[in-house]
């Protein structure tokens, strides 16, 4: 993760994410760098244009999360209430 997160960090701050520039940020941290993991992220950055995808990343998390929340929450509230009724009267006719 601390490898994606330099990445992110260099991307950011507009510099080149290269094999050198996230061991370095990595490295800042005084986490041990994994020069597998680096080489590995950096193949796979090969030909990706980060801000292109932190864009759609983005734009695709937020519209489920916007749509979804109130509609599970008005579910919520009405059994609620329902019982509260239901409670209400048991008591009542209890006590006449």
């Amino acid at each position: 993760m601390e490898y994606i997160y330099a990445a992110l960090l260099l991307h950011k701050l507009e510099k080149e994410v290269t094999e050198d520039a996230v061991k370095s940020v990595v490295a800042a941290t005084g986490v041990t760098v994994d020069e597998a993991k680096v080489k590995s992220m950096i193949a796979s950055l090969k030909d990706v244009d980060i801000a292109s995808e932190l864009a759609n990343a983005s734009l695709v998390s937020a519209a489920p999360t916007s749509g979804s929340a109130p509609a599970a929450e008005k579910k919520e509230e009405k059994p609620k209430e329902e019982k509260k009724e239901a409670a209400a009267e048991g008591l009542s006719s209890l006590f006449g």
